[in-house]
């Protein structure tokens, strides 16, 4: 699939911050799905990521995660999410970006 080259106007669409894990537990029914709570800076969001083949929920509470928070909400197995943590594909598997330093929850990537 040819990827769409965007300027920099569509990239600032995009509301992208770091956001801090403080809950997670496994979607009841599904091997993939894990149900976050992750606090963006001026509100919890509940988030829906399929992570489980690759971590526990218990290691990801307190980890600091991108999040794109702009995204139009959906259901996933009942459960809201609104918003997704940014991970890398590496050949099929899920792998979390964190940032290198400490930096506040809710503070934007640019």
């Amino acid at each position: 699939m040819e990827k769409k080259i965007i300027d920099i106007k569509e990239f600032a669409k995009l509301d992208i911050r770091i956001g801090k894990i403080e809950n997670a537990e496994r979607i009841e029914g599904s091997k993939k799905l894990i149900k976050l709570e992750v606090d963006v800076g001026n509100e919890m969001r509940p988030l829906v990521a399929g992570i489980a083949e690759e971590y526990n929920p218990e290691n990801l509470i307190g980890r600091l995660v991108p999040v794109l928070v702009n995204l139009k909400p959906t259901r996933l197995m009942g459960v809201e999410s609104r918003g997704m943590i940014l991970a890398v594909d590496v050949n099929g598997r899920p792998i979390l970006l964190y940032p290198d330093k400490e930096v506040p929850v809710g503070s934007q990537i640019r």
